[in-house]
């Protein structure tokens, strides 16, 4: 069936696996991605959420389930198979070496779930035991044991991404470095090389969103300079943090007091990434706070 243009694409995703292969990154991971992610929910709900997220409540979800269930999990393989007859929905089994996983627990210095009073190698062994009939229906089996969080994390995005990634949402700041850089900024601008409309007696009184103090700011050739190798930075720098999973985005740019230069500069910018297709939330942080 052919989605309706706007419509969004419906998938299920059952996330399960051995105990410290990385199921909670992963889980996060399809968060980023926009679905609505649920840790450790009952078996006994599985069905329930299910008709609620496939008719319409969140059309894109991702349910992480594990030995923590007990012997709950044991009903895993008859629940998927009845929900793969009515929605569309995805197994993913995680799992890792037994060398893998002893390291990452002795990192930890967590016990295994499944341990009891014995090792934990023992508790490896009966927790593949027991999800073994679960990894055999598997539509996706990732194993993590050579991956570092970083790179698993990238992999989950690549490889389901195709289902509505959520896009990066950018903000442009602009902020007075009297009153501090954000803690918040990931990239940080410095415009107090541009010359200060505060000295300007009749655009003291206006913002950098008036015409007239955008009029000033534009007919210096540094400004344009300034936006053109900016844009062109930015242009490089976007597509690369959407490949590689980042969600969110904060350019500030600074000026004395964060009234003039800063603001109008932040607003030349948004512009210019309209144009590029990209949507960016303004904050002027500090125009409020000063009044020259």
């Amino acid at each position: 069936m052919r989605r309706r243009a706007g419509e969004t694409a419906r998938q299920l995703v059952l996330l399960t696996g051995l105990s410290g292969s990385g199921k909670g990154t992963i889980l996060k991971a399809f968060e980023d991605l926009g679905y609505y992610c649920v840790d450790n929910l009952p078996v006994d709900l599985i069905s329930t959420f299910s008709e609620l997220s496939m008719g319409g409540e969140y059309p894109r979800a991702a349910l992480l389930v594990d030995a923590r269930e007990g012997e709950k999990l044991q009903q895993l393989p008859a629940i998927y198979r009845q929900l793969k007859k009515q929605f569309p929905v995805t197994l993913v089994f995680v799992e890792a070496s037994d060398e893998a996983l002893l390291r990452r627990f002795s990192e930890t210095r967590r016990p295994h779930p499944l341990a009891g009073e014995g090792t934990v190698s023992e508790g490896i062994r009966r927790e593949r035991q027991l999800m073994a009939p679960i990894r055999r229906l598997a539509d996706v089996v990732i194993d993590t044991s050579g991956f570092t969080v970083h790179d698993l994390r990238r992999f989950v995005m690549e490889q389901f991404q195709k289902a509505g990634r959520r896009p990066l949402q950018i903000t442009l700041m602009s902020f007075g470095y009297r009153y501090g850089i954000p803690a918040e900024a990931d990239l940080v601008l410095d415009v107090r090389f541009l010359p200060n409309p505060h000295f300007q007696p009749e655009l003291r009184p206006y913002s950098g969103r008036d015409p007239r103090v955008a009029r000033f700011l534009l007919r210096i050739p540094e400004t344009t300079a300034f936006l053109r190798r900016i844009e062109s930075l930015l242009g490089f720098l976007l597509p690369r943090y959407v490949r590689e999973g980042k969600s969110y985005l904060t350019v500030a740019i600074g000026c004395t007091g964060g009234r003039h230069r800063s603001v109008a500069l932040v607003e030349f910018l948004r512009r210019r990434l309209a144009r590029k297709g990209y949507r960016a939330r303004v904050v002027h942080r500090d125009l409020e706070r000063t009044v020259g």
